[in-house]
């Protein structure tokens, strides 16, 4: 099926996504927590405690990662977490922490793509992604394969960055991220790349209501966004 231009506008193509957090694997929880003064994990928590009045047995977290937001998923009592990443360095640390904290029995890792998951349908009661819908290669298809996997009255957890609105917050945001965010990552990571691409996909991602709008196109009902941290961050909830 062609793809719409919006699909494409929000696409992130033009940079290789696999290797830049193959290259920045190692330094990057470290950089999540110091970038964000370690509100990261204030953000990550609040998430998923807006999922336990679903009581989710069987959740899948996309763009795992690390896996700090399938770890902070066992907070649910759920019998299997399942996390998907496309980067293979991601995944083997993910492993090495999942295995530390002796939760190999609880959650399972898979190489996969977001527009391509490799689950039946309605495999899921519960699907959530942490800062990764921003890196999905089709936004839609991603979403649509979220709708998919998702069983019915199951739900949807997105937390993302977003841009704040309002004065002066907005104008320190802007100054955060396209001068002080971009060096520092770079300095610390090594990576020319990762911390550009992070304010760029920021400023142009859908967020709000636009988003929601998209949710609600690939078959989302009962949506709604909390913005958190002054508009820093925003979780969107949606269900089948």
């Amino acid at each position: 099926m062609k793809e719409t231009a919006k699909e494409v506008k929000y696409s992130p193509q033009q940079v290789d996504v696999k290797q830049m957090f193959n290259d920045i694997a190692p330094r990057y929880d470290f950089l999540n927590h110091f970038l964000s003064a370690g509100m990261d994990k204030h953000w990550r928590r609040k998430t998923i405690s807006l999922l336990k009045p679903y009581h989710p047995k069987q959740i899948l977290d996309i763009a795992t990662g690390t896996a700090d937001l399938a770890i902070e998923a066992m907070r649910l009592h759920p019998d299997m977490v399942t996390g998907v990443d496309i980067t293979e360095e991601m995944l083997r640390l993910a492993a090495i922490k999942i295995q530390k904290k002796n939760l190999s029995d609880n959650i399972i890792l898979k190489a996969a793509r977001s527009e391509e998951l490799p689950f039946t349908d309605a495999s899921f009661d519960a699907v959530i992604v942490a800062f990764g819908v921003r890196n999905f290669f089709y936004l839609e298809k991603g979403l649509k394969e979220m709708h998919r996997v998702l069983k019915k009255n199951g739900v949807v957890a997105i937390l993302e960055f977003s841009v704040p609105s309002t004065f002066p917050i907005k104008q320190l945001y802007r100054f955060y991220f396209r001068r002080i965010l971009p060096v520092m990552g770079k300095i610390i990571s090594k990576s020319k790349s990762a911390y550009t691409y992070l304010p760029e996909t920021v400023f142009s991602f859908p967020q709000g209501k636009e988003f929601i709008a998209l949710l609600e196109k690939t078959g989302f009902v009962n949506t709604r966004f909390k913005s958190l941290s002054m508009g820093i961050c925003s979780i969107y909830i949606a269900e089948k």
